[in-house]
């Protein structure tokens, strides 16, 4: 290797050891108080039902959005509220005319409620990193109240190459779409022919918060 090559890897090195030492000092810093905007970017919304028995059919929302107000002193008080866009419904492979058939009446039914909400009535500490995050959704024009196992996955006040604090999360919960007037499809008692009314859901997001402050001499 030439001596320019050398040079370069040990540039990279030391930059590379310039964003992780940054990102380590970043978390010992304890997270501002306020408000925290999901970042779409690095977000998912992922739900499935049963399919004849057979297998788990998978699919997400590519539009949502949710704002957390949150004090990590008193994470308990924390306030959360979620919008999601029915009709950003991402199907696998989808057979034609399925997506507009999802998006009709007997399912999603978009033209008459092109919204599906949730907001946090209650959180519940399970742990010093896990919580119990108990919402009313929203779907279809019924409110319900829907429960979310919640893991706190980490996150820092600010970074140099980040300047607003992050954090991020994992959850899951479950619920009937019957309970909304979804009843299309569900199999008769006794058998699976046809498509499960539980619907199980997986959420990864990353909120940002506020900037962090300037240091002073």
């Amino acid at each position: 290797m030439s001596i320019f090559g050398k040079m370069k890897v040990v540039g990279c090195a030391l930059c590379l050891a310039g964003v992780l030492g940054g990102a380590a000092v970043a978390q010992e810093e304890a997270l501002p108080a306020g408000k925290y905007t999901l970042d779409p970017y690095h977000s998912t919304l992922v739900f499935s039902v049963s399919h004849l028995g057979f297998s788990d059919y998978v699919m997400s929302f590519d539009r949502f959005e949710a704002e957390l107000e949150l004090d990590p002193a008193d994470p308990g008080q924390a306030a959360l509220n979620v919008t999601v866009d029915p009709a950003s419904l991402d199907v696998p492979r989808p057979p034609e005319g399925f997506l507009e058939e999802l998006m009709g009446e007997s399912w999603l039914n978009t033209g008459a409620h092109p919204e599906i909400g949730f907001v946090s009535t209650g959180i519940e500490m399970t742990g010093g990193e896990s919580a119990t995050v108990t919402g009313d959704l929203t779907l279809l024009g019924v409110t319900k109240p829907v429960t979310l196992e919640v893991t706190f996955n980490g996150g820092y006040a600010g970074h140099p190459m980040d300047p607003n604090a992050r954090i991020g999360f994992s959850a899951e919960g479950a619920f009937n779409r019957s309970d909304f007037g979804m009843g299309y499809g569900i199999p008769a008692p006794g058998t699976t022919m046809g498509v499960g009314d539980e619907v199980t859901v997986r959420i990864e997001t990353e909120f940002t918060g506020p900037a962090m402050e300037e240091k002073k001499d």
